[in-house]
């Protein structure tokens, strides 16, 4: 093991900021989805570095890591349906534009 824990919650710290940046700044669906996807990763790496420090959560981290890809996968194909059937009928993938569904 290489490092330590501070590192690589820092490391984490700042994917998580740089996802709500691109989360909070962005108009595109798309670009929002895959923040989230970032943000989630960053989940990801805090659960693996306390599950590699911390010696009694070690399996349980990875049981949790798992977990949480599953779920990401899950929101990106949905999240990606969604965000197609949108465009299909709405013709632009900006967020601001959604705000008229029943039209």
């Amino acid at each position: 093991m290489s490092g330590s824990l501070d590192s690589y919650l820092i490391l984490s710290g700042l994917l998580f900021a740089i996802g709500t940046f691109g989360f909070l700044g962005r108009r595109n669906a798309i670009s929002m989805l895959m923040s989230i996807e970032l943000m989630l990763n960053a989940v990801n790496l805090t659960i693996i570095a306390f599950g590699a420090f911390v010696k009694p959560l070690n399996v349980h981290a990875s049981v949790i890591a798992l977990i949480v890809i599953a779920v990401a996968a899950a929101e990106a194909t949905v999240g990606l349906a969604i965000v197609m059937a949108i465009y299909r009928n709405k013709k632009t993938p900006l967020v601001d534009e959604y705000d008229s569904m029943s039209e």
